[in-house]
């Protein structure tokens, strides 16, 4: 069982196929969120910053991509912005922080790259957007991003930091849409106030998808699984998936009364048409039962 990237996940399950052993990963993602109409605005808000800015985006369930519904957006965003223009950002154990450090300076430098590259191609910084080097040497602010497209880096690579990109979308379907338009599928969140945020939930091809949650809902189901797919991994963790991926399985057969072959001196053509009713009479009641 592996966790991490997608490039060293690659790596792992070749080795294991050369050995022929059994092989499972969680990888890499780029998570969307969808902001329907009919959401909690308030409730989504509050949601949406644990979601993206939990261990400072340094989760592989972490929400990077957030796609809002055309008759909220202009409502939610600026909420989303000025809420994330208030994150309490400091070092230490205390519990006076909202955010704090990232963990190395490589990932500090993948952040930088990322929104930089975004910026310099025309994406618009909402809230955040640089280094907080008079925090720490590795503090990165809460970062809102508007007009990312395809052509930067950060719309499609993992950033694993506290990064988020905002879309404003048509419809549901064209939030479904670009939510599937990634070779990751790792996890997906969806905020709704009716029963039509599950059936949305049911059309992102993830392996674990939150309705008004970010993920700590599946993430704690410990009896579900969980995973990804496509190119966010193989085989799942929790559940009975989680446990059965370890063992080998054997079926030991034992038969009993009479042979599987005729009996001694019964024509094989008369074996066929004897076997071939009891199997019938068999499955029929079985069905019955």
């Amino acid at each position: 069982m592996f966790t991490g990237s997608t490039a060293t996940g690659r790596i792992v399950a070749e080795q294991c196929a050369r050995r022929l052993i059994g092989f499972s990963a969680e990888l890499g993602g780029k998570n969307p969120m969808l902001v329907l109409a009919d959401a909690d605005l308030d409730k989504t808000v509050e949601g949406a910053v644990r979601a993206c800015f939990s261990n400072s985006g340094q989760l592989c369930i972490s929400v990077e991509r957030m796609y809002v519904e055309d008759a909220v957006y202009d409502r939610f965003v600026p909420a989303f912005v000025e809420r994330v223009r208030n994150i309490r950002l400091a070092a230490g154990l205390t519990w006076d922080a909202e955010m704090g450090s990232l963990v190395s300076q490589d990932q500090l430098d993948v952040v930088s790259r990322h929104v930089d590259d975004a910026v310099a191609k025309g994406a618009r910084v909402l809230a955040g957007g640089r280094a907080r080097p008079d925090l720490g040497p590795l503090f990165y602010e809460p970062t809102v991003l508007e007009g990312v497209t395809d052509e930067m880096e950060l719309a499609r690579d993992e950033t694993f930091g506290p990064v988020v990109a905002v879309s404003r979308v048509r419809d549901v379907d064209e939030a479904v849409e670009r939510a599937n338009d990634t070779c990751y599928g790792l996890n997906a969140s969806i905020w709704s106030t009716s029963a039509h945020g599950a059936e949305v939930a049911t059309r992102i091809q993830a392996g674990t998808v939150n309705v008004n949650e970010g993920y700590a809902a599946a993430w704690a189901s410990h009896d579900a699984p969980m995973g990804g797919m496509k190119d966010s991994g193989v085989g799942r963790r929790h559940g009975r998936e989680g446990i059965v991926k370890y063992c080998e399985t054997q079926t030991v057969a034992v038969q009993r009364v009479l042979p599987v072959g005729p009996l001694p001196g019964l024509p094989l053509e008369r074996y066929a048409t004897v076997m071939t009713a009891g199997l019938k009479v068999l499955r029929r009641a079985r069905f019955l039962d």
